[in-house]
């Protein structure tokens, strides 16, 4: 088989074991390779073998009239210059994504200066390389902001999205609990299409689907900063999962109302302490073995 066979059959990845050898031992079989590479970087996805093969050939003719090779280091060079900025453009445009465990919490600094507090078992997503156009953050699960002034910054949740300029507030958005809190400056949160905009010690809070009134908050930052998850007037099953993400354990429930509204604080440091906090106030019990507990009525 001659040497143009050899290529086209390459090219279409249709080389048998022994014509794979023979391709091997092609006199240009490295620079083949690294100008086959070269071509995949900055060809589209979809693309003609012949169109590669004619590419390649008017390549290699030229090469191959040039008896003094002189330069074949640069085409080496520009083979590898070419694959580390494909894979720098592909890398810089890929979203960054941060996460936390069950009972984990972190700190990120944004792109701008902004920063987020990550609560436990909760995802951050944003994108560097388009920050400065759009400074936007995907959220799952709880996070406290701290935004630098600029252009509008959008946390968008499953259940809505906060905008704002330049302030400090506190997103929780797990299953179908989707809270929102203003610490500083203005808050606007669009959920279902209809905007609410929260001043310092407001707060926004869906449930199930439905609004819950809340009291203005005098804190000047949500408790779980402090270790400690505080709550008013929250269903018990938000409650039971919340502990769930504080420490590794599962809750179970079945003979317990938890449609049951709870107000009060609990520890992330002992879990004793924690569970007597959220059982005594409402007449519960309750047992563990391993991390696996039950709460009971009294």
């Amino acid at each position: 088989m001659n040497r143009e066979e050899l290529i086209k059959k390459w090219l279409d990845n249709d080389l048998s074991t022994e014509e794979q050898k023979a391709f091997e031992q092609l006199e240009d079989y490295n620079d083949l390779i690294q100008l086959n590479s070269a071509l995949k970087s900055f060809k589209a996805p979809e693309f003609s073998i012949d169109n590669r093969y004619n590419d390649l050939k008017s390549k290699l003719e030229t090469h191959r009239q040039k008896p003094n090779q002189w330069f074949k280091p640069l085409l080496k060079v520009a083979a590898v210059l070419a694959i580390c900025f494909s894979v720098y453009y592909y890398t810089t445009g890929l979203d960054t994504e941060i996460n936390t465990q069950i009972a984990q919490k972190t700190h990120i600094a944004l792109p701008d200066a902004s920063t987020v507090n990550l609560n436990a078992n909760s995802i951050v997503t944003f994108n560097k390389r388009d920050w400065d156009d759009n400074r936007n953050v995907f959220l799952k699960g709880e996070a406290f902001f701290k935004v630098a002034k600029g252009e509008k910054f959008d946390v968008i949740t499953d259940n809505g999205t906060v905008t704002v300029l330049g302030t400090q507030f506190n997103v929780k958005q797990r299953n179908n609990y989707f809270e929102v809190t203003c610490y500083e400056g203005l808050v606007a949160v669009t959920h279902n299409e209809k905007t609410q905009k929260l001043r310092p010690g407001e707060s926004f809070r869906i449930i199930d689907g439905k609004p819950f009134a809340t009291e203005k908050e005098i804190a000047t930052q949500p408790s779980w900063l402090r270790g400690e998850s505080s709550f008013k007037s929250v269903p018990l099953l938000y409650v039971i999962t919340e502990l769930e993400n504080q420490y590794d354990i599962s809750l179970s429930v079945d003979k317990v109302d938890t449609s049951r509204l709870f107000t009060g604080t609990f520890t992330h440091k002992n879990l004793d302490l924690a569970l007597q906090s959220v059982t005594i106030p409402l007449n519960l019990s309750y047992s563990k073995s391993g991390t696996s507990i039950v709460l009971k009525r009294e």
